[in-house]
């Protein structure tokens, strides 16, 4: 029996490519994770012409004992579904195992957050730069007043490059801020924040009198005219490796994640920052909420004496 599941699974390999035109890479993931099944299912004097359905919920279980992945264990489940069916199709079983198999639940993952004092240093850093004159003084203003408009709001990175230039006529202490669905909100900007836009605007001003004015803030040559996010998002790098912070862990859109779970971590109510954030579902916003639940459970972990591994007293 074992020969004819390996001829099976040949079989099946060949249908992927031939009528569904599986790419080269896809057909190896599926060969990788069916020679895994097979294994397992041998290992249980099992194969998958004989495989139950409890068999396979067996080896779903052995992965997450394992540590794989919701989203690994979704994929070995879907290559097994697409295999069985065939089998069942080709009247090489009489049923299909996986059908009242259950997905593993994909766990929400918690977003990745900066300290108070790694944003701290990075705003010094970005501050200090500004004051360096220069010919690339106004890229260092336009820095610093990028950073401190999204931290002091935490609006989104698209949101933040695509603002209009008349926010710099704008007087008080709100921005008002377009963002998905073309809704409207309102977002208090901080002493810091006004000042570096005040400063950014300035300089912009000076050199829009030889280059031309912009529509836009954070004017850019490219087709959209703002400065595009990935632009944003590769200077910040390099200001954060020159600031001695790990680079790879520093992004505009963890800067709003900061935004919002430094809020809340100073107890901010969830509903406002819901509100600051444009999230349109509290419970987008709740996922701040597991951060923080998650960073005091570690801290108990790390510092409570009956958290600790108890000494071996033999």
């Amino acid at each position: 029996m074992a020969d004819l599941s390996r001829a099976h699974m040949e079989a099946f390999l060949e249908m992927m490519s031939a009528e569904r035109g599986a790419a080269v890479n896809t057909l190896a993931s599926y060969q990788r994770d069916l020679d895994d099944l097979y294994s397992f299912l041998v290992s249980k004097k099992k194969s998958p012409a004989s495989a139950g359905s409890s068999d396979l919920a067996g080896y779903l279980r052995q992965l997450d004992e394992k540590g794989f992945a919701a989203s690994s264990q979704a994929r070995r489940l879907s290559a097994m579904r697409q295999f069985f069916k065939f089998l069942y199709a080709e009247g090489l079983r009489a049923d299909d195992p996986t059908a009242i198999l259950d997905a593993p639940k994909k766990g929400r993952p918690l977003p990745k957050i900066m300290s108070e004092d790694t944003v701290t240093r990075l705003l010094e850093r970005a501050a200090q730069e500004a004051l360096e004159p220069g010919p690339e003084q106004i890229s260092r203003l336009r820095m610093l007043a990028l950073l401190e408009l999204l931290y002091a709001t935490g609006m989104r990175v698209s949101e933040l490059v695509s603002l209009p230039a008349k926010v710099l006529d704008q007087e008080g202490r709100f921005l008002m801020i377009r963002g998905k669905g073309n809704k409207e909100r309102l977002v208090p900007l901080s002493r810091s924040a006004i000042a570096a836009l005040k400063a950014y605007g300035q300089a912009r001003k000076l050199a829009a009198e030889t280059a031309g004015d912009s529509a836009w803030l954070f004017p850019s040559s490219g087709k959209e005219g703002y400065l595009p996010r990935q632009v944003f998002a590769r200077d910040l790098k390099g200001l954060a490796a020159r600031a001695g912070l790990k680079a790879a862990a520093i992004s505009p859109h963890v800067l709003r994640h900061a935004f919002a779970s430094h809020l809340l971590q100073n107890g901010a109510d969830l509903r406002v920052v819901q509100e600051l954030l444009g999230h349109s579902d509290i419970s987008t916003t709740q996922i701040y909420t597991h951060v923080l639940e998650e960073r005091l459970r570690e801290t108990v972990q790390a510092h409570h004496p009956l958290a600790k591994q108890p000494k071996n007293r033999d």
